[in-house]
């Protein structure tokens, strides 16, 4: 598609939201009404929208969740049309043809845009200074971030995007490994995927790093491309044959410790809506970052149950070794990002965000370990 061919179609769809279809209809010599839908309402604006996630995925699910909010709180007249991962543009494209008005939404993540400016990353898979993703989607919300964002996107980068966050994902998984691994020198040599700032963090500590969308991580360690992986959670690594490939999966890392959903409009599709239309994109956003969360601690408990029962996985929890490698080599990384301004001002409100946020979750927290133990005596192999 050409740029005169979206910037004319982006044009019509603004020219028909501020009553184009009327004055055509004048046109035309006809007095007749715009059509209406259930409930009296003018035509409904259908949003195209891309996801990053392939079709099978439970992410793909949680985008649904989304749409299917949207749809019933704007009473029709909002209709999302929701396609995975390729159906216009890859999985790492979906800024692009928000920004350029081929599609009008995306549903993704920051880091998939990591290539395109590295503080992307720091809206999910940054160093969160032991925060956790609630931590920080509240710094999104009330700490500053969204503000940042906006300067980040808009100004910085110059894109024509509106965004927002949502659901709060557990920790990610360290990943999949052929065999054990349990200090820092064990890591060594490995061809691992992942993404983001935590591709830098993971070659920091020796690894080589492969960024790939989720779909191409099995086939790609099938081929001998990588021998290690790790993508987000128990019900994609399932769906995606994780435990075809390696059976010892490695749960609670640093390497991305806190990330959520990205939900992008074009901005011009984005302002040319009603306000109340604006309002419920925004606010489905919460709506639906509910009911992820309540699909994952369902879905993601019970695909690692049987992970183990069905399909001969061993879980593990990552070694404190390891984890304070992680700590050492975003220490070194840190460094490096606060040398662009930009960067060091993101990187300083968060640390402050966390520092006292982070202290009252923790102090206020219980003791879940010693909770679940007492509950669920020798479960638990730590």
């Amino acid at each position: 598609m050409t740029k005169a061919t979206t910037d004319t179609k982006a044009l019509s769809r603004r020219s028909f939201l501020k009553g184009g279809a009327a004055a055509g209809a004048l046109a035309a010599g006809s007095l007749a009404a715009p059509a209406v839908i259930a409930g009296g309402h003018s035509k409904a604006v259908t949003i195209k929208m891309q996801s990053s996630w392939p079709a099978s995925d439970v992410f793909q699910e949680m985008a649904q969740q989304y749409a299917d909010r949207v749809e019933q709180m704007s009473g029709g007249r909002l209709k999302v049309d929701l396609l995975p991962a390729g159906a216009v543009v890859g999985a790492f494209s979906v800024l692009d043809a928000v920004n350029d008005g081929v599609l009008d939404a995306g549903h993704d993540v920051p880091v998939y845009w990591y290539g395109k400016n590295k503080a992307a990353s720091l809206f999910g898979t940054g160093p969160v200074f032991g925060g956790n993703a609630n931590t920080m989607l509240g710094w999104f919300y009330k700490g500053g971030g969204a503000e940042l964002y906006e300067e980040l996107t808009q100004k910085i980068m110059g894109l024509n995007i509106v965004g927002f966050m949502g659901f709060p994902m557990p920790p990610q998984p360290f990943g999949w490994f052929k065999g054990e691994v349990n200090t820092p020198a064990d890591l060594q040599g490995f061809k691992y995927r992942t993404v983001g700032l935590a591709a830098d963090l993971l070659q920091q500590m020796g690894m080589a790093v492969a960024q790939l969308p989720g779909g191409e991580i099995v086939p790609a360690m099938e081929r001998g491309v990588i021998d290690a992986f790790e993508f987000n959670n128990p019900t994609s690594d399932r769906r995606f044959g994780s435990a075809d490939v390696a059976k010892n999966y490695y749960l609670s890392s640093y390497h991305q410790a806190s990330e959520s959903f990205e939900i992008i409009f074009n901005k011009d599709f984005f302002d040319d809506l009603d306000p109340d239309l604006q309002a419920i994109l925004k606010y489905g956003v919460e709506a639906a970052s509910t009911a992820n969360t309540m699909l994952a601690l369902d879905q993601y408990s019970r695909d690692l149950s049987e992970l183990q029962t069905d399909e001969g996985v061993i879980v593990h929890r990552t070694s404190k070794e390891i984890l304070a490698g992680q700590l050492k080599a975003w220490d070194a990384i840190v460094a490096e990002l606060e040398k662009d301004p930009f960067m060091k001002k993101t990187l300083d409100s968060q640390r402050a965000w966390v520092e006292r946020v982070g202290f009252f979750e923790i102090m206020g927290g219980t003791d879940l370990v010693t909770a679940y133990n007492h509950y669920f005596p020798g479960k638990l192999k730590l």
